[in-house]
């Protein structure tokens, strides 16, 4: 098991890592030489006395993309863990045709990613897309709106497919904790004469904190990494890049392979570091609970 783990993700992430640290090239890997951390930050005292600085640290465009992709997570995971919440409530509860709803809920969550983002790129599309048609019709425009080409629509638009495409996960796994809870609190509970709200604040919501987390931590891992969804809706648009397109933008299209690879490497360290805050914050190591 051990050397599986090794082959499948220490072995790139060393690799990553190295190149990170050198002058690789695409076209010429094995002539890579260490620069050592020249790709992160590196001052260069030109023969005037002018300083110029250089790497990831410096870059404009690196922050821009690490702004991007914070609130990108940060938006995406807060609105997908209401939604998912309420409908896994709703679905909680006992009504006919209950199973055929949770199957129809779970349909965009089943629609792979780039299916789901060129379907939105058609609806969202400036000329022909329906979401303009309607909107037009309804009178909340007059004029269409490039939704995935504005620089202030952009990353909205982004955010709904996303949020659209992913809260049925987050549903599913927080309606697995609430299908785990006794029933005889909720009925004592009920016996009481406890307001519903009461019993959701008081009693459900605390019970389901450990699913709802861990829940909250697979997306906001996915989120962090998000590349398909942005670089089929808008690709090529700066108030929308993230870290991850970023990164292939240097690794595969600007030939800068060493500065990919570090950009690669930041955007590991930003997900371990998130994840880290989750576990501590959330309380969900095991031995810390004993």
């Amino acid at each position: 098991m051990l050397i599986v783990l090794a082959a499948i993700a220490a072995w790139p992430l060393a690799r990553t890592i190295w190149f990170g640290l050198t002058d690789a090239s695409l076209d010429n890997l094995d002539a890579a030489k260490f620069v050592g951390f020249r790709n992160y930050f590196h001052v260069l005292t030109l023969e005037s006395g002018r300083r110029y600085m250089s790497g990831l640290l410096v870059d404009p465009l690196w922050w821009a993309a690490v702004w991007n992709t914070l609130k990108f997570a940060a938006i995406s995971v807060f609105f997908e863990t209401v939604f998912g919440t309420i409908i896994a409530l709703v679905l909680n509860a006992e009504f006919r045709g209950r199973g055929i709803v949770r199957a129809a809920v779970l349909v965009p969550w089943a629609v792979p990613t780039i299916v789901s983002a060129k379907m939105w790129a058609w609806m969202l599309n400036d000329q022909f897309g329906i979401l303009n048609d309607l909107l037009m019709r309804l009178g909340i425009l007059s004029h269409p709106v490039a939704w995935t080409a504005s620089p202030d629509t952009a990353l909205a638009a982004v955010l709904i497919v996303d949020i659209w495409k992913s809260t049925p996960f987050m549903a599913l796994l927080i309606l697995a904790g609430l299908q785990m809870l006794p029933a005889d609190i909720y009925e004592a509970a009920r016996v009481d004469g406890v307001h519903p709200v009461k019993v959701f604040w008081k009693i459900t919501l605390p019970l389901i904190r450990p699913a709802m987390l861990v829940a909250m931590i697979f997306r906001t891992l996915d989120a962090l990494r998000v590349f398909d969804l942005i670089y089929v809706l808008t690709p090529d648009n700066e108030h929308t890049q993230t870290m991850s397109v970023f990164a292939r933008q240097n690794l595969f299209y600007f030939d800068k392979f060493a500065y990919g690879s570090a950009a690669s490497t930041l955007l590991f360290l930003v997900i371990a570091l998130v994840t880290i805050l989750f576990i501590r914050l959330g309380h969900l190591n095991p031995e810390e609970r004993r």
